[in-house]
């Protein structure tokens, strides 16, 4: 991934850590891509009638290599418009840093609705053998512990590419990323598709026509995500959302897809630009 309403919210830090690559030795080989890209958002349909119109746009830098861990900054400005003047305007910004073993995930996430003042989280995550630390500054300190199953963003994407190229076509894995409070896990099952050749394009947007790219195959990706905590307590096998992407096997995203159930909105890439990369010495 990975927010832009609060089960809306959440699903844009996730998004960020689905647009942004992995690393690391369980990922695809090869260096992943250090990018920026941009991408104009789209409602595509409303199930409920509650949204009439949505827009916005997602801002996501990809920096770092696998001697020095991967940082993520991300941005989303979003505004729904649910009719009779009610216009709900968010902005996200999150900046994260996970190194490419998946042992160290640092975060800080603020969000704004209209002129409320901005929710922030700050906390840093640390894998210590069976269980990971999690140490939390905002929104109000805590130190808690999570099972070591748990990954974090980048070593998601990570597993999905090694899945993809392993013909997996199904893998379930549970998520901790900072979003909300802080102290969000969620599960996730992911659904992968059958690899897109190179040389077929569905549709042309900076990612399919830029030099780096054009060799690369891709496969189209949905991640369902469900809260942990409702499924213990009452079973509850509904998704709080589902995104849909095609992944590149250099951990590029294209062509999103955010499906929050009542409303879906789509995310076309309007900008790609391939960033310098310090090679590991």
């Amino acid at each position: 991934m990975m927010h832009l309403f609060r089960t809306s919210l959440g699903v844009m830090a996730l998004a960020a850590a689905a647009c942004g690559p992995g690393g690391g030795a369980l990922a695809a080989n090869g260096p992943f891509l250090a990018h920026q890209a941009l991408y104009d958002l789209s409602l595509v349909k409303s199930r409920s009638n509650s949204v009439n119109s949505a827009r916005g746009r997602i801002l996501y830098n990809f920096t770092g290599s696998s001697c020095e861990g991967y940082t993520s900054e991300f941005r989303q400005v979003s505004e729904l418009d649910s009719g009779e003047g009610k216009v709900t305007l968010s902005d996200l910004r999150s900046n994260s840093w996970e190194d490419a073993a998946g042992k160290s995930y640092r975060f800080k996430i603020e969000t704004r609705m209209n002129e409320a003042d901005a929710g922030r989280v700050d906390g840093s995550a640390e894998r210590d053998g069976d269980h990971i630390n999690v140490k939390l500054k905002l929104p109000a300190p805590k130190s808690f512990t999570l099972d070591g199953k748990i990954v974090f963003p980048t070593e998601q994407i990570q597993r999905i590419i090694a899945a993809a190229k392993d013909g997996k076509s199904l893998l379930e894995l549970s998520v901790y990323d900072g979003s909300d409070d802080g102290q969000k896990v969620y599960n996730t099952l992911t659904v992968i598709g059958q690899a897109i050749p190179a040389d077929r394009a569905s549709s042309i947007d900076p990612s399919t026509t830029d030099e780096h790219m054009k060799s690369l195959k891709r496969w189209p990706v949905t991640v369902s995500y469900f809260d942990r905590d409702a499924q213990q307590k009452e079973g509850e096998q509904t998704p709080i959302y589902a995104m849909a992407f095609e992944l590149y096997e250099n951990g590029v995203s294209r062509q999103l897809v955010l499906d929050y159930n009542d409303f879906v909105i789509s995310g076309a890439m309007g900008k790609f630009d391939v960033k310098d990369s310090k090679p590991c010495n």
